[in-house]
C-alpha cells in the first residue's frame, strides 16, 4: 500500500513538473528597457512598443520583461539609436530615416522617395537581401542590429496652410518632412524642417513652418493638424511605404540566450502584422472624420510629382556617385520595385483598379 502511494505521489509530482514550461524552469530573469521615438498620445506606434514588451513577457512566463519609456523620459526622439549604440538602453523603437545625418544609406531602412509599396517593401527587407544588406553593410558598423517593427503602409503628402497647385508654389515653404524627401523638396526651393512628433502641432500653430507630413489620417486626427492647417493633399510621395525598426544593441544581444532571442523576433513580427492592419481599419474611417471636421483633400498634380520624380533621380545619382553604400542599397531596392510592379501590374492593379470603378459607380 505504502508503495503504490509512494509510486501515485510520484506520478503526480513527475506530472506537475512536466505540466511546468521549461522556460521557467531554467531560463534567467532578464530585464530590458526600450526607448521609442513616438509620443504615448499614439496607440498605433507606441501601442506597437507596449503590445512587444507584452508579449515578450507572455511567452517567458515573465521572465524576460522590457520596460517601455516614451520620448524624452531616457533620450530625445531623435537619440534613440544613439541610446541603442552607447548601450544607455538595450533596444529602441525609431525610424531609421531619422539617422541620415550619419549616413544617407539610413533612409532605406524606412522609406526613400518613390520607393516600394508596402508588401514590396516587407519581400524586399525579408527576401530580395535588403534587410541582410542594412544589418550586415550599416547598421552592425553603428553596434547594433534590426527587425522590422511594421509599416504604416503609404503615407498621406501632409497638411498645408494654403493649397499648393504648382512647382513654384514650393518655393519658400517651410515644410516639417522626414528623411531623404527633405533634400528633394529643397531642391526645388522648399525649405525642409525636421521636427520630433510632439512639436509638430505648436510649430504649425505659431508658423514656424508652413506645412507638416506626417503619416495619415488616423493618427494625423489624434494630433489635431486639420484645426490649423485645412489642406490634405495626397499621395505621400516619399512614403509609398514606411517601415519601423527596432534596434537592438549587438553585445546585448549576442548575451541573450537564444529562446529569448526567438522571443524577441516572434514578438516583433506579430507586432508589424498588428500595426499595418490597424492602420487599414483605421485610417478609412478617420479620413471620413476628417473631411467632416473641415479637412480639404487635394491631390498633388502631376507636375509636381514629375519634378519631384526627376529631383529625386538627380539626387539619388549623385549621392551614389559619393556612398557606394547608398547605391548598392537604391540598385538592390530598384530592382525589386521594378520587378514586383512588373507582376502588380498583370494581376494586383487590375483587380483593385476594377473595384475602385466599381465602387465609384454606385
Amino acid at each position: 500500500m505504502k508503495r503504490r502511494q509512494f509510486l501515485q505521489a510520484g506520478g503526480v509530482a513527475l506530472a506537475a513538473g512536466l505540466a511546468t514550461p521549461a522556460i521557467a524552469q531554467s531560463a534567467p530573469t532578464v530585464r530590458w528597457r526600450l526607448t521609442t521615438t513616438f509620443p504615448k498620445s499614439l496607440d498605433t506606434l507606441y501601442g506597437a512598443c507596449e503590445m512587444f514588451s507584452k508579449i515578450i513577457a507572455e511567452l517567458s512566463d515573465q521572465k524576460f520583461q522590457v520596460q517601455v519609456f516614451g520620448p524624452g523620459e531616457i533620450v530625445p526622439p531623435f537619440q534613440v539609436l544613439d541610446a541603442v549604440s552607447s548601450s544607455t538602453v538595450e533596444m529602441g523603437n525609431t525610424a531609421s530615416y531619422y539617422y541620415i545625418g550619419k549616413d544617407l544609406a539610413f533612409a532605406f531602412g524606412t522609406a526613400v522617395p518613390f520607393g516600394p509599396n508596402t508588401r514590396q517593401m516587407n519581400a524586399w527587407l525579408t527576401y530580395g537581401g535588403g534587410l541582410d544588406l542594412l544589418n550586415t553593410e550599416l547598421y552592425k558598423t553603428y553596434n547594433v542590429t534590426c527587425l522590422p517593427f511594421g509599416n504604416t503602409a503609404a503615407q498621406m503628402g501632409g497638411w498645408f496652410r494654403k493649397e499648393i497647385k504648382t512647382v513654384e508654389d514650393l518655393k519658400g515653404l517651410k515644410f516639417r518632412i522626414g528623411g531623404l524627401a527633405g533634400q528633394v523638396v529643397a531642391r526645388l526651393g522648399g525649405v525642409p524642417q525636421q521636427i520630433p512628433p510632439a512639436d509638430i502641432y505648436p510649430a504649425l500653430e505659431k508658423g514656424t513652418i508652413d506645412a507638416a507630413e506626417w503619416i495619415g489620417p488616423y493618427d494625423d486626427e489624434k494630433l489635431g493638424f486639420v484645426k490649423i492647417a485645412p489642406y490634405y493633399y495626397y499621395p505621400g510621395w516619399w512614403e509609398g511605404s514606411a517601415n519601423g525598426s527596432v534596434f537592438i544593441n549587438l553585445a546585448k544581444w549576442a548575451e541573450l540566450p537564444k529562446p529569448y532571442q526567438q522571443m524577441v523576433t516572434t514578438a516583433a513580427a506579430q507586432v508589424a502584422g498588428d500595426l499595418l492592419a490597424k492602420y487599414d481599419a483605421r485610417n478609412a474611417p478617420a479620413i471620413k472624420r476628417l473631411v467632416a471636421s473641415g479637412a480639404r483633400l487635394r491631390p498633388f498634380s502631376i507636375d509636381i510629382l514629375d519634378a519631384c520624380y526627376k529631383a529625386t533621380n538627380e539626387l539619388f545619382a549623385e549621392i551614389g556617385s559619393k556612398n557606394a553604400l547608398f547605391k548598392r542599397l537604391n540598385e538592390s531596392m530598384s530592382a525589386f520595385r521594378n520587378e514586383q510592379y512588373a507582376w502588380h501590374q498583370v494581376c494586383e492593379a487590375t483587380y483593385d483598379n476594377y473595384q475602385i470603378r466599381q465602387l465609384s459607380r454606385t
